[in-house]
Protein backbone atom coordinates (compact mmCIF):
# COMPACT_ATOMS: atom_id res chain seq x y z
CA UNK A 1 0.00 0.00 0.00
CA UNK A 2 1.26 3.39 -0.85
CA UNK A 3 0.72 6.69 1.16
CA UNK A 4 0.04 9.82 -0.88
CA UNK A 5 0.67 13.45 0.48
CA UNK A 6 -2.42 14.83 1.84
CA UNK A 7 -2.87 17.62 -0.41
CA UNK A 8 -6.72 17.67 -1.19
CA UNK A 9 -7.22 17.52 2.91
CA UNK A 10 -4.60 20.39 3.22
CA UNK A 11 -7.01 22.54 1.42
CA UNK A 12 -9.90 22.07 4.05
CA UNK A 13 -7.26 22.59 6.61
CA UNK A 14 -6.24 25.75 5.58
CA UNK A 15 -9.84 26.75 4.94
CA UNK A 16 -11.05 25.32 8.50
CA UNK A 17 -8.13 27.14 9.68
CA UNK A 18 -9.47 30.42 8.57
CA UNK A 19 -12.61 29.81 10.58
CA UNK A 20 -10.70 28.75 13.35
CA UNK A 21 -9.25 31.87 13.67
CA UNK A 22 -12.48 34.17 13.01
CA UNK A 23 -13.71 32.36 15.72
CA UNK A 24 -10.87 33.08 17.74
CA UNK A 25 -11.08 37.37 16.85
CA UNK A 26 -14.47 37.01 18.19
CA UNK A 27 -13.72 35.93 21.30
CA UNK A 28 -10.63 38.21 21.40
CA UNK A 29 -13.21 41.21 20.36
CA UNK A 30 -15.72 39.83 23.09
CA UNK A 31 -13.29 39.96 25.62
CA UNK A 32 -11.95 43.48 24.47
CA UNK A 33 -15.79 44.89 24.43
CA UNK A 34 -16.91 43.61 27.27
CA UNK A 35 -13.35 43.58 29.71
CA UNK A 36 -13.31 40.04 30.49
CA UNK A 37 -9.76 38.49 30.84
CA UNK A 38 -11.04 34.88 31.74
CA UNK A 39 -14.39 33.11 31.64
CA UNK A 40 -17.28 34.55 30.04
CA UNK A 41 -18.04 37.82 32.68
CA UNK A 42 -21.97 36.67 32.52
CA UNK A 43 -22.34 38.24 28.98
CA UNK A 44 -24.34 36.11 26.99
CA UNK A 45 -22.41 37.53 23.64
CA UNK A 46 -19.02 36.11 24.99
CA UNK A 47 -20.76 33.34 26.15
CA UNK A 48 -22.24 32.71 22.75
CA UNK A 49 -18.25 33.39 20.59
CA UNK A 50 -16.54 31.28 23.40
CA UNK A 51 -18.38 28.54 23.12
CA UNK A 52 -19.00 28.40 18.82
CA UNK A 53 -14.97 28.63 19.34
CA UNK A 54 -15.16 25.60 21.64
CA UNK A 55 -17.27 23.33 19.47
CA UNK A 56 -15.00 24.08 16.90
CA UNK A 57 -11.63 23.02 18.62
CA UNK A 58 -13.55 19.92 20.01
CA UNK A 59 -15.00 19.19 16.54
CA UNK A 60 -13.06 20.12 13.59
CA UNK A 61 -9.81 18.14 14.41
CA UNK A 62 -10.96 14.42 14.35
CA UNK A 63 -12.99 15.15 11.34
CA UNK A 64 -9.86 16.79 9.52
CA UNK A 65 -7.74 13.88 11.03
CA UNK A 66 -9.71 10.65 9.59
CA UNK A 67 -10.45 12.56 5.63
CA UNK A 68 -6.42 13.03 6.02
CA UNK A 69 -5.76 9.54 7.12
CA UNK A 70 -8.45 8.22 4.42
CA UNK A 71 -6.50 10.53 1.85
CA UNK A 72 -2.81 8.99 2.73
CA UNK A 73 -4.26 5.72 2.38
CA UNK A 74 -5.69 5.73 -0.67
CA UNK A 75 -9.08 7.00 -0.38
CA UNK A 76 -10.13 8.43 -4.27
CA UNK A 77 -10.11 12.37 -5.10
CA UNK A 78 -13.63 13.00 -5.09
CA UNK A 79 -14.30 10.83 -1.70
CA UNK A 80 -11.85 13.14 0.45
CA UNK A 81 -13.23 16.28 -1.39
CA UNK A 82 -16.83 15.08 -0.72
CA UNK A 83 -15.90 14.42 2.93
CA UNK A 84 -14.04 17.59 3.38
CA UNK A 85 -17.06 20.40 2.29
CA UNK A 86 -18.92 18.60 4.22
CA UNK A 87 -17.52 19.13 7.42
CA UNK A 88 -16.95 22.91 6.41
CA UNK A 89 -20.26 23.05 5.86
CA UNK A 90 -21.06 21.91 9.23
CA UNK A 91 -18.30 23.68 11.19
CA UNK A 92 -19.60 26.91 9.27
CA UNK A 93 -23.18 25.63 10.24
CA UNK A 94 -22.07 25.72 13.92
CA UNK A 95 -20.14 28.73 14.01
CA UNK A 96 -23.05 30.57 12.58
CA UNK A 97 -25.38 28.31 14.86
CA UNK A 98 -23.39 29.18 18.39
CA UNK A 99 -22.40 32.75 17.18
CA UNK A 100 -26.54 33.50 17.03
CA UNK A 101 -27.28 31.41 20.00
CA UNK A 102 -26.61 28.59 22.56
CA UNK A 103 -30.35 27.07 21.95
CA UNK A 104 -31.09 24.17 19.87
CA UNK A 105 -31.87 25.44 16.46
CA UNK A 106 -31.73 23.88 12.85
CA UNK A 107 -28.14 25.17 11.76
CA UNK A 108 -26.66 23.60 15.29
CA UNK A 109 -28.15 20.37 14.69
CA UNK A 110 -27.16 20.47 10.70
CA UNK A 111 -23.80 21.11 11.86
CA UNK A 112 -23.15 18.15 14.45
CA UNK A 113 -25.52 15.83 12.30
CA UNK A 114 -22.70 16.43 9.55
CA UNK A 115 -20.17 16.04 11.57
CA UNK A 116 -20.94 12.90 12.80
CA UNK A 117 -22.02 11.20 9.36
CA UNK A 118 -17.41 12.81 8.42
CA UNK A 119 -16.47 11.02 11.75
CA UNK A 120 -18.92 7.56 10.65
CA UNK A 121 -17.78 7.64 6.69
CA UNK A 122 -14.74 8.65 7.46
CA UNK A 123 -13.90 5.44 10.21
CA UNK A 124 -15.53 2.97 8.23
CA UNK A 125 -13.23 4.23 5.17
CA UNK A 126 -9.86 3.65 7.85
CA UNK A 127 -11.07 0.48 8.56
CA UNK A 128 -11.73 -0.95 5.43
CA UNK A 129 -8.81 0.30 3.85
CA UNK A 130 -6.71 -1.05 7.13
CA UNK A 131 -8.55 -4.86 6.41
CA UNK A 132 -7.31 -4.39 2.54
CA UNK A 133 -10.77 -4.77 1.43
CA UNK A 134 -10.39 -0.94 -0.57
Amino acid sequence: MSMVQPHVTALYVALLGLLGAALTILVILGRTKYKVTAGDGGQAGLTQAIRAHANFAEQAPLGLLLIGFAEALGTSRAIVHGLGIVLLVARLASAIALSGSLNDTVLRRIGASLTIAVYLVGSVLLLLQLAGIL
